[in-house]
């Protein structure tokens, strides 16, 4: 049985030359940033190296770089922050964000929305896309805050981000983007799409899970979340995750210098199971947008069938993939993503998310469509919905 993974999105393989760099952190160069004998600073300096490597991923400043737990944490800095700011020295209380945003997002916005904030949440097309005049007409002289994902992380679709924060700018908005899953992915250079924020994870590509990192332009101020000993500029205080904000950088630089290259293998990969699937398995549809699309992913629903049902005979078969996000402890409900594209029934209830990565070659994608093929028809000759 062949091994195969397929939940890229989910979370990656990390480096080897970030694990054997982090290895060394934990056993040589254990020292506290914060500690200004020859340790700490020493320490201090590969802490400010991998800040500058992160920050040349997205072409921003080094400065403008804030190290966080991971993506989750960099949104709800982000959101939090800016709003409560926005709301004591503007006294603007409304946010706009998408139905198909990260929980990480859409819950942070549904807290302050219990704090007596206004919250709109736009709706999105067929394909997944916020489409701009959708945010042009939202917006209010209030608007604090608009927090749009820059893809999507289960179907892919690729927002027009770079229109929407300069619409976002025209009505004096601050405008947020996670790009948990764009950073390494697609271009992603926040001095050409304007954004005041991003969020971006290193799990994401090729590094360790645990720490991610908010961009912030100077000119915006955040309320502070974490107290204590006002690290990261006070934004973010406790000691730095050293091992895991050097591995950040060592996999930022490594992904910076081939990112273009493997996304262009990838989505030839892609594509050869992505029409592998829709013209060889009958009754499935592409979710998503048909190119506005990361090169990695490809999210599939099959009629008549339940996509958990399907993920465990692929699972028994040595091929791992996801329903709906894997950022939801577990929880397959219907995906929130796919039911804001109207999606319903079994093409709902069936999307599965393939997501490409380091590793996976031709021979995967050929296996994989192999065995689709004979679950597939398995599961619909056992569906009392399905008659060929």
């Amino acid at each position: 049985m062949m091994k195969v993974y397929l939940d890229h999105a989910a979370t990656t393989p990390v480096f080897p030359e970030v694990v054997e760099a982090m290895s060394s952190f934990m056993l040589e160069h254990f020292g506290n940033p914060s500690s200004i004998h020859l340790f700490g600073t020493e320490a201090k300096s590969y802490l400010e190296a991998a800040r500058k490597a992160v920050a040349d991923l997205m072409n921003a400043p080094a400065e403008n770089i804030y190290f966080t737990s991971g993506g989750t944490e960099a949104d709800n800095i982000a959101v939090f922050g800016c709003a409560y700011d926005q709301a004591e020295n503007a006294g603007k209380r409304h946010i706009i964000t998408s139905a198909v945003e990260h929980h990480a997002v859409l819950e942070s916005c549904e807290e302050l929305e219990r704090d007596g904030f206004e919250l709109t949440v736009l709706p999105v097309d067929g394909y997944g896309m916020v489409l701009p005049d959708s945010l042009r007409k939202a917006l209010r002289k209030d608007t604090a805050l608009v927090s749009i994902m820059h893809a999507n992380n289960e179907v892919g679709t690729i927002n027009p981000i770079k229109e929407m924060a300069t619409i976002a700018h025209e009505a004096g908005a601050v405008f947020h983007v996670d790009a948990v899953q764009s950073v390494g992915k697609i271009p992603c250079d926040v001095i050409d799409l304007d954004v005041d924020m991003l969020s971006c994870s290193a799990h994401k590509i090729n590094g360790p899970k645990g720490v991610g990192a908010l961009y912030k332009k100077d000119e915006i101020n955040l309320h502070r979340r974490i107290f204590g000993g006002g690290q990261e500029k006070k934004l973010r205080s406790g000691t730095e995750n050293l091992p895991g904000i050097v591995g950040f950088g060592i996999a930022a630089e490594m992904t910076r210098l081939i990112w273009q290259r493997r996304t262009a293998e990838w989505a030839v990969l892609r594509d050869r199971l992505m029409n592998g699937i829709l013209n060889t398995i009958p009754h499935t549809r592409l979710n998503g947008h048909p190119t506005q699309r990361l090169p990695h992913n490809a999210n599939i629903s099959f009629d008549f069938i339940e996509g958990e049902a399907l993920l465990l005979y692929l699972n028994m078969n040595g091929i791992a993939c996801s329903a709906a996000s894997a950022c939801s402890s577990g929880l397959q409900a219907p995906s929130h993503v796919l039911s804001a594209m109207g999606l319903t029934g079994h093409m709902l209830s069936s999307g599965v998310r393939f997501s490409l990565g380091l590793g996976v070659d031709v021979q995967q994608i050929d296996y994989t469509l192999d065995i689709l093929k004979d679950k597939v028809a398995l599961l619909r000759n056992m569906s009392p919905f399905y008659d060929e």
